[in-house]
Order: C-alpha cells, then structure tokens, then sequence
C-alpha cells in the first residue's frame, strides 16, 4: 500500500539559508511537497539556491500561503513540531513515532510535518489546527535547534520507518483539515450557547476537545455524526428559549 503523501509546511521562514536546505533534505529522502505561510525571506534568492544545491526546482515549486489554516486546508493529519510543552504532554511524539502513526493511513491520505518560527516557533492557534505534536529530545544547555536540522531528523527517521514498515493495514477516509476546523467552531458556537463552555474563554476547554479529537483521527463519516449532534443540541437549545 502506498504512504500518504506528505507535505513540509515551514510557517514564516526567516532565513534563506534556511529553506534552501530544506529543499535538500526533502530531495535526500524523497519528499516533494514545501508549503510556505508566509516567508520572511526570499525563497529564490542566491542563498536559497546556492544551499538547495540540486533541490532547486523545489525552491521554484515551493507554494505559498498567507496562513496556516490556508496551507493545511486539504491535509487530514498534520503534525506540528514544536518545544512548548504547556497541558498537553500526553500528546507528544518523538520523531522515531511519525512513521508508524502515519503507516495507518493510504495514499488517499494526505498528511503534513508543520515548522515553526526560527525565532519563536508555533503559536498556541497554529498548534490547535494540528492533531499531534513532535518534539527533538535535546540537552537541557541549548534545547532549540536549527530549522532545517529538525526538519532533517523529522523526514530521516519518517522515511527510515517507512522502509521498515510492512503489510500497513488499509486507512479510513479521514476528512481534511478545513472540514475539522469547521466542525470545531460549530461545537465552539453550540457549546458556548448551551452554557457549557464560559463565553469569557470558551477556548480553556476546547483545546481539551481538540487534543482528544485530534488523537481519534475522525473520519467524515465520524465528523458528520459529530456535526449532527451540535445541530440536535442547536435545536434543543431554540426550544429552550421559546
């Protein structure tokens, strides 16, 4: 069975450099798909080119998108890397886990490993539009590392598991990220006018539910019987007020 296809998402890239060596590393381990949200420097520069070596047609191909949410909109599992560990420990993985996580799904699937600022990485919203997160383990003396070397680490142990993998079980027809993100401000909208949720920071809870979702890896048929349960509840909350 084929893997998902999987995209290099990198959210507001500050160094030329920096792109055009992970175009070469995509190129060393087969992966052909860059998404930039955004770029803080100029993916075609000389830099760019110079670092890509012969990933150059690459850098041209790169797509560009003016926000997260834009560049996931068609994926229906995305990963985000990041070092800010905050409530929801349990929903780490380390690099070596990408493969096998992904080995649950086919071609039909497509998947993204999203990047973060250099400086700052991923905002606690870019995060939520991602099912897991992935954290590099690092000594304590200098825990951040470079871009492109997360990114090597990240596509190295994803394509060494692959080779490994064997008789991958047949995926489900999981929905895209838009469709998720829909479903999520609905149950936002309906849980907050059922009084659930405090409408001063109904988002406290609603990460809870999207790190519970996320790990559930819903499938369209699973998202729509979600979705008709915010609308029952909708209408029970109309007759409520009559």
């Amino acid at each position: 069975m084929p893997p998902p296809a999987v995209s290099v998402v990198l959210v507001e890239p500050q160094g030329a450099l920096n792109i055009g060596s992970v175009c070469r590393v995509m190129m060393n381990f087969g992966f052909t798909d860059l998404r930039l949200v955004k770029p803080r420097a100029d993916h075609l520069s000389k830099q760019a080119r110079d670092m890509a070596v012969s990933a150059r047609d690459l850098l041209r191909k790169a797509r560009m998108f003016g926000t997260l949410a834009d560049a996931l909109a068609d994926c229906s599992l995305c990963l985000g890397t990041t070092r800010r560990f905050g409530k929801y420990r349990q929903d780490f993985l380390e690099p070596q886990e990408i493969a096998p996580l992904f080995a649950r799904h086919d071609s039909t699937v497509k998947t993204a490993l999203v990047f973060g600022r250099e400086d700052s990485g991923l905002t606690t919203a870019e995060l939520d539009l991602c099912q897991f997160f992935v954290t590099i383990a690092t000594d304590p003396a200098l825990p951040s590392l470079n871009l492109a070397q997360a990114v090597t680490i990240c596509l190295y142990e994803l394509s060494r598991g692959r080779h490994a993998q064997q008789d991958q079980p047949q995926g489900t027809e999981q929905t895209d990220s838009r469709t998720l993100e829909n479903m999520y401000q609905h149950m936002r909208r309906t849980l907050v006018e059922a009084e659930y949720l405090d409408p001063q920071n109904p988002d406290h809870i609603l990460h809870t539910f999207r790190r519970i979702f996320g790990r559930a890896g819903l499938d369209q048929r699973e998202v729509r019987i979600i979705q008709g349960l915010w609308s029952r509840i909708d209408w029970l909350n109309s007759q409520r007020r009559q």
